[in-house]
């Protein structure tokens, strides 16, 4: 790279966080939208977005902090959007997606089915962060959501579990850390890489067949790591690291869900592959 060209990389870092701060924002768009916003149970989907999209929170979210961005972002483009909690545990308020996967996406099993007959949509597609992303493959390939999905879009999803760092291998160093991890907080102790349920999960294939899948991963990732472990294997997946897209981007493992224009715009590529329009730096205006 040529010395000026590193000399003005920072100020190009600069100008595009300005510009996502001075986009049109998920409040501004909700109020430009045709319909009152997301989880509205009398939307329609159009001709031109015939199918609902459920949005699936990460560990420690819920159905609406996860999505303050995004949503008004889909509602804003003429989407029927909705969103669920899951992963509840008794006496612990607003985090969520903590208790068992496995019974997560039985959660996510009967909020698709909710929204499917409150729509007359014959599928749905399903866009996730984190463990949202990762969830809705045990409801794919085990509760029968094949069926009824069209297309599972992840945000920085612990596909094959995660390291963290390294921390979790350091954890067979503490007697006793795994198990009061498995017993307090079952839905991280899923999400270590090597745990029972990510070799079920994965076991026999990554996908199903019907179903597309896209990943979106970030390099900058500190909790999916390593960053590469969101990536599936299999027919009809599309893999893609977001500063492939544009290299200046920095999000990191909460930013590529919560704020990022560039993640969302390739999202919505993968909801809509026939009017997709090329994701770059300035997807970030749109």
């Amino acid at each position: 790279m040529l010395p000026w060209r590193r000399l003005l990389r920072p100020l190009a870092v600069l100008t595009l966080t300005a510009a996502a701060l001075v986009a049109p924002t998920g409040a501004a768009q909700a109020a430009a939208a045709p319909s009152s916003g997301w989880n509205n149970w009398s939307c329609k989907p159009s001709a031109a977005h015939p199918r609902p999209v459920v949005l699936v929170h990460g560990t420690f979210g819920n159905s609406w902090d996860n999505w303050l961005g995004f949503a008004p972002y889909l509602v804003h483009r003429g989407y029927c959007v909705y969103s669920l909690d899951y992963g509840q545990l008794p006496g612990v308020p607003l985090f969520n997606g903590l208790g068992p996967i496995d019974k997560s996406a039985e959660q996510l099993d009967v909020f698709v089915d909710k929204v499917l007959a409150a729509t007359g949509a014959a599928k749905t597609d399903i866009v996730g962060h984190s463990q949202g992303g990762m969830m809705p493959r045990y409801y794919l390939k085990f509760l029968g959501g094949a069926s009824k999905v069209n297309a599972l879009v992840g945000l920085a999803p612990d596909n094959h579990g995660t390291t963290l760092l390294g921390f979790t291998k350091l954890l067979p160093y503490f007697p006793g850390a795994e198990d009061l991890i498995s017993t307090a907080t079952p839905g991280l102790a899923d999400q270590i890489a090597g745990s029972a349920f990510q070799q079920k999960l994965n076991e026999g294939g990554d996908t199903v067949p019907g179903v597309k899948y896209t990943v979106i991963a970030t390099k900058y990732d500190e909790v999916v790591t390593p960053y590469r472990s969101a990536f599936l294997d299999g027919p009809d997946v599309n893999n893609v690291v977001l500063q492939d897209l544009c290299f200046l981007d920095l999000s990191e493992h909460v930013a590529i869900g919560l704020t990022d224009r560039i993640a969302w715009h390739e999202a919505v590529n993968a909801l809509d592959p026939a009017h997709a329009e090329r994701t770059t730096c300035a997807s970030v205006f749109d």
